[in-house]
């Protein structure tokens, strides 16, 4: 029999990832602009770029990280400056007028380390990472807004991150997907994990998922057109829980097949 696959801190998987990866080049160009979102609840904000690398979150500087999948379309990344082992993704689609914004959160030590039947019989989510969606729009207009969606659902897609990297994805339905790593530092793990689709715009996808083993959040956009991803990883660099680790990964993605299953009643 071959050897079990073991399951690895995401820092682990990051240094796995970063031999020839696919990720985007980082854009620069938005050094000195201010990004305005008007999110739907009614609260303003205006993000400003110091430069290419930092910018100012409510009055707090952070390291960014942007990249354009498709002209207009930016996906802007950062660590929340005013909360531990979280961070920020934006996703705005300039054309349409609109942004999606994902609070994402990492569990503590403890939380950690409650075990899977403990959760249950509290009736705690399997996952004790924690993901938020805002909507809002980038002008005080009338502006569509992003949404989930169940398009990419039925999806079975492989996805190339570096020549040594490698995975599948079956996007089951509203809650879950799966996912296995057919080669790379991951090879012959597997998992089925809470996720969220939002459509960006047509075949452009922001794909979410939460790991309920390792605590990660993965932020992910995926364009169907041109069948490449960008995104990042977030999760704790070891064991000891004192380092982050949030690291940029890309892919070059191709559909499988796709399942459409029968009504009910059909």
């Amino acid at each position: 029999m071959h050897s079990e696959a073991v399951f690895i801190q995401v820092g682990a998987l990051a240094e796995g990832f970063a031999p020839d990866s696919h990720t985007l080049q980082a854009q620069d160009d938005l050094a000195g602009q201010t990004l305005s979102l008007y999110f739907a609840d009614g609260e303003r904000l205006d993000v400003g770029f110091v430069d290419g690398q930092t910018l100012h979150w409510r009055g707090q500087p952070a390291d960014y990280r942007a990249t354009a999948l498709r002209p207009g379309v930016l996906f802007i990344d950062f660590l929340d400056p005013q909360r531990a082992n979280a961070s920020i993704t934006l996703v705005c689609n300039r054309a349409l007028g609109n942004f999606t914004a994902v609070y994402g959160q990492l569990p503590d030590e403890a939380q950690t380390r409650l075990d899977a039947f403990s959760r249950v019989e509290q009736g705690l989510p399997l996952t004790a990472v924690a993901a938020e969606f805002r909507f809002g729009r980038l002008a005080d207009d009338d502006a569509p807004l992003p949404a989930f969606t169940d398009e990419p659902i039925g999806m079975r897609n492989m996805y190339t991150y570096s020549p040594t990297e490698r995975y599948e994805h079956i996007y089951l339905n509203d809650n879950f997907y799966a996912w296995q790593c057919l080669d790379g530092v991951e090879k012959g793990l597997a998992d089925v994990d809470r996720c969220h689709y939002v459509k960006v715009a047509e075949q452009l996808y922001l794909f979410v998922w939460r790991e309920k083993i390792i605590p990660t959040l993965g932020v992910v956009m995926i364009d169907l057109q041109g069948l490449r991803t960008d995104g990042k990883i977030l999760g704790y660099q070891g064991s000891d829980f004192s380092a982050l680790s949030n690291f940029a990964v890309g892919a070059h993605a191709q559909v499988l097949n796709t399942t459409r299953h029968p009504r009910s009643g059909a």
